[in-house]
């Protein structure tokens, strides 16, 4: 028996970890078609969420099993003792020719929704809240001066515990999150003299944390992340600052190592974290002797040609099933348009 589907614009990408052929969870499947997920290597330097799929034997038990009216996962159809295709499952084989003259694969931009719920890592809404205790105080220039100084100051603030930070610039949640921003871009730098000594004693103070890279080099962000926790701790000796602070005695959106912009700005807001409503699905890469490299989604149009090596009894059965279930179009893979051009015995 023969079975020709046609189908067209079959996206060949996977936007969810686990498997089909498993019970979902209970949290359900993660999303990871996400810009940050899609970025994230592995320990070998590969993009694990960025997945390609093809055609299986899989995705043809499914078509299957979709043509006689079992709407089920597959892995759900097999556990049932009257699973039609138990024993014939090792003489079906396929062909997939998804090279089409007039629609051949083809790479597109696709923006993916997320429903998940997750939120802009970079955007907030509602008014801005400028007169929270943490910029209106007295130890507030203090506080914020700590991000005015050059690494190399820093490093000394670091050191001293006496040091006293001069500070005339006036902090409001937006210029604390640009000045963050510009001290993300200073590069790593190597561990060495007054670093290493300022490295020592933040280790001191926050043992759980871990500054260097995997090149034994540091980033000075993390300096300055930590170094408010350090100065935290100094003003405490002089001021009240349990109003200015979370609940767990730090500062929003800042830990000792990283910031994250939404978070802090929950804090200074009238509204919630803005969501996510969909991103581009691309990933980008530099690859040695290329440069960067774009991979998007890919949409493949073709005919699946699928056999069953089975007596003519069976066949004949299958046929009259698939007639009666009378499923016109159905999806092959992840969205696109399939259905039966051709049905032979």
């Amino acid at each position: 028996m023969r079975i020709t589907i046609k189908y067209e614009a079959s996206w060949r990408n996977s936007f969810l970890d686990g498997s089909n052929n498993e019970p979902i969870p209970k949290e359900k499947r993660g999303f990871i078609g996400s810009m940050t997920n899609l970025g994230k290597r592995n320990s070998d330097g590969q993009y694990p969420n960025f997945i390609q799929r093809d055609i299986t034997h899989n995705t043809v038990m499914g078509v299957l099993n979709r043509l006689i009216g079992d709407q089920r996962k597959l892995y759900q159809s097999k556990q049932c003792p009257n699973y039609f295709f138990a024993e014939a499952e090792e003489n079906i084989t396929f062909e997939d020719h998804p090279h089409d003259r007039l629609n051949p694969i083809s790479k597109e931009i696709v923006y993916i929704r997320n429903m998940s719920g997750s939120t802009d890592q970079n955007a907030f809404t509602g008014m801005i809240k400028g007169n929270d205790p943490i910029f209106s105080s007295d130890y507030s220039d203090a506080f914020w001066g700590v991000l005015t100084l050059d690494f190399y100051t820093l490093c000394q603030f670091i050191i001293h515990s006496d040091f006293v930070v001069e500070n005339t610039r006036t902090f409001d949640p937006l210029n604390v999150l640009e000045q963050l921003g510009q001290l993300n871009k200073l590069k790593s730098v190597e561990v060495s003299g007054d670093i290493k000594t300022a490295l020592s004693e933040l280790k001191s103070h926050f043992s759980d944390s871990e500054y260097l890279d995997a090149k034994g080099m540091v980033k000075p962000i993390m300096f300055y992340c930590s170094a408010l926790y350090l100065q935290i701790s100094r003003l405490n000796q002089h001021f009240d600052l349990s109003n200015a602070l979370t609940k767990s005695g730090g500062i929003s959106g800042i830990s000792k190592r990283r910031f994250t912009p939404k978070d802090f700005m929950d804090r200074f807001t009238t509204g919630s974290k803005k969501p996510i409503w969909g991103n581009p699905y691309l990933l980008k890469e530099k690859r040695k002797g290329e440069g960067e490299v774009v991979s998007m989604l890919t949409k493949a149009s073709g005919t699946l040609d699928i056999h069953l090596d089975i007596d003519s009894e069976k066949a004949t059965q299958l046929k009259n099933m698939i007639e009666a279930a009378g499923v016109s179009s159905f999806y092959l893979g992840k969205k696109g348009l399939a259905y039966v051009d051709n049905l032979r015995i």
